[in-house]
């Protein structure tokens, strides 16, 4: 499947299904991300096999890269947010390439996700837990249209803040896709 956006690059930015041989490029930027503590809660000091799971999703989830001339520039993983009979509201997890960040990047990544879900007839979108002190990606989602529904007080215990709060932020996916803004 593809898609894209405009970004930095001035070329479209390719985004595709994750192959296997991906998690080998994608790692390096996972394990960087997860050992910084400021935007994950994953397990710190996760080896390539270990940590490989935690992001590389299974049906009925998926997981994508973002390319530009063959250069991973980041990931996404999305799929149901509950099993079950919560299986109607989706969910995602961004990572860029901190080389590759603020060029517009998550942006693709996000409106890609967002309307994989929508053509998958998810409801909404749910994210459970967007720290309060990752700035950048609050702003991009409520771009996107997303509303913070509540802030779980002290739920991330951040390296240089302490404890901050996790956004809950959601997306009803029936609405007009008219919240986008440019």
């Amino acid at each position: 499947m593809h898609g894209g956006g405009e970004g930095f690059y001035g070329a479209l930015v390719l985004i595709r299904d994750a192959v296997d041989d991906d998690w080998a490029r994608i790692y390096p930027f996972f394990a960087q991300i997860v050992a910084q503590g400021r935007t994950y809660a994953y397990p710190e000091g996760l080896g390539l096999d270990e940590a490989r799971p935690w992001w590389m999703e299974s049906v009925p989830g998926r997981t994508v890269v973002a390319l530009d001339a063959g250069v991973m520039l980041g990931s996404a993983k999305m799929g149901p947010n509950r099993p079950g009979r919560g299986s109607h509201v989706a969910t995602a997890s961004f990572m860029v390439d901190p080389r590759h960040q603020a060029r517009g990047v998550g942006r693709a990544l996000g409106v890609h996700v967002i309307d994989w879900a929508r053509a998958q007839g998810y409801r909404s979108i749910q994210f459970n837990a967007v720290v309060e002190t990752n700035t950048s990606a609050v702003a991009l989602w409520r771009v996107l249209g997303f509303d913070i529904l509540a802030t779980v007080p002290d739920a991330f215990n951040h390296p240089d803040h302490g404890l901050v709060g996790l956004h809950v932020m959601f997306l009803d996916l029936s609405a007009s896709d008219a919240k986008i803004s440019a």
